[in-house]
């Protein structure tokens, strides 16, 4: 990136170090968003100079469109890093609600939108990125039940408002990454939707498909049946962001431990999903190859069929030669013609019915490879099944693991609240000791003083 030729003021030690920290800087109208660790801080152009040494007048600034890819770049970083941090602390599945869920899409939305070009229409220039998303159907066989659910939800008008809900259902299927590196890949079909130094055609693009690897973990079940996708205003909120000086970064031992759980319980159903998708395609081939197998025997059947009505025929032709031949000596005027051709149609059906025996024995020999092959898949799916039955014994463990410690929790409450109760208790009888002890004493001295009465009454 290259520096701002400063205005006035000349460089000093202060604004040495906000320029070392320029080159992770983000521009946004008057105000500069540093990025500080993983946090914002603002502050106004105006009142800083960014360049220690003096620049020629000559040189180019700074190229605006470089400026807005790295912007919504170091957003998309923030905005994923928050939003896994969060998720994972929050400990449970995340809804429509959730705002750094609702600032993620916000973020991703203006990702897609920088570089659109415009498109005319009879009520003038649009953009939107409903477009560029279609391409996933195209390119990826697995997103068209995505577009095919966008396109049947009711109350979506307008292109913006399908990219929003195809947004979300990507999340929530875990695809969100794979889908955009795929279009990513493919440049020389965004070209026809984005300008050439847009944050999708270039290297920002891919840094960002990248990161979105890491919302897999996350759990999210969004409900969009009346929710008002097509006038929804994508503003992105920079006080999720920004630098707080008292921010504490304690944390409870047990949430590790929940973290931990949590990790994997996601890891075991993501294998567990592989493993279910690894079983049926091998039931697939499983029943595929049955059918070919009920394929093969009916084919065999015919031929054994149709060698059986060859072997008739020779049978056949084999009678009807010995009575040409008896019927020959009883007629020696018949003519050497027919019986050529006798043997002819002989000699070609004994042909035929070594290569029908020929082919008998081939497809035997092919049964007993595929009876084979199935034996093998079988014992194959057998394996799987057992490894799926240990990792939902595994995740049964995990899950009684939760619920233990759960009631132990419940029952540390429970024991502190009785203990509670006994204090309240002792320190109500404590009371009525005390009130007891001064009404005692209250009665002792009025009974002194009546003794005292009664000796003074007796001298």
């Amino acid at each position: 990136m290259s520096d701002l030729t400063p205005q006035s003021e000349t460089p000093t030690p202060t604004t040495d170090k906000i320029t070392q920290a320029a080159r992770e800087t983000i521009y946004l109208c008057n105000f500069r968003v540093s990025v500080d660790g993983e946090w914002l801080c603002l502050r106004e152009l105006n009142d800083i100079s960014l360049t220690p040494d003096p620049e020629p007048a000559h040189e180019d600034p700074k190229d605006p469109i470089a400026i807005e890819r790295l912007n919504l770049m170091n957003m998309a970083k923030l905005s994923i890093k928050g939003l896994i941090e969060s998720a994972l602390n929050l400990g449970r599945t995340l809804d429509s609600d959730y705002a750094p869920l609702q600032q993620f899409f916000v973020v991703m939305e203006h990702c897609l939108k920088h570089g659109l070009k415009s498109k005319k229409t009879f009520l003038g220039q649009n953009k939107s990125f409903w477009g560029p998303l279609e391409l996933v159907e195209k390119l990826t066989p697995e997103a068209g039940e995505i577009t095919a659910s966008v396109k049947d939800l009711p109350g979506l008008r307008t292109p913006l408002g399908r990219g929003r809900a195809w947004l979300r259902l990507a999340l929530m299927q875990k695809k969100l990454s794979d889908y955009m590196k795929t279009i990513i890949n493919r440049k020389d079909l965004l070209g026809e939707f984005y300008e050439p130094n847009a944050l999708m055609m270039e290297e920002e693009g891919a840094v960002i498909a990248g990161l979105l690897v890491g919302l897999n973990v996350i759990d999210a079940n969004l409900c969009m049946k009346g929710e008002d996708l097509d006038s929804q205003v994508g503003v992105i909120d920079f006080s999720m962001y920004l630098k707080d000086g008292g921010h504490s970064s304690k944390s409870a031992e047990g949430d590790g431990q929940i973290t931990a759980i949590l990790d994997q319980k996601n890891y075991v159903e993501e294998l567990n999903r592989h493993l279910s998708a690894s079983v049926n395609n091998l039931q697939a081939k499983v029943d595929a190859l049955e059918k070919s197998n009920t394929k093969l025997t009916e084919e065999l059947a015919v031929a054994n069929n149709r060698i059986i009505t060859l072997q008739e025929d020779v049978e056949r032709v084999k009678e009807e030669s010995s009575y040409q031949l008896e019927s020959r000596k009883v007629n020696k005027a018949l003519s050497h013609k027919s019986v050529k051709s006798k043997r002819i149609l002989m000699q070609d059906v004994e042909r035929e019915l070594e290569v029908q025996i020929g082919m008998k024995q081939e497809m035997e020999l092919s049964m007993k490879m595929l009876e084979k092959d199935i034996c093998e898949k079988q014992d194959a799916l057998v394996e799987l099944r057992q490894q799926l039955e240990d990792l939902r014994a595994i995740n049964q463990q995990l899950s009684h693991k939760s619920q233990s410690a759960d009631a132990s929790s419940k029952q540390k409450s429970e024991a502190i609240t009785r203990l509670e109760e006994k204090i309240n208790q002792m320190s109500g009888t404590i009371k009525q000791l005390e009130n007891s002890d001064k009404g005692l004493v209250k009665q002792a001295r009025s009974l002194s003083a009546t003794a005292g009465k009664i000796l003074q009454q007796q001298q």
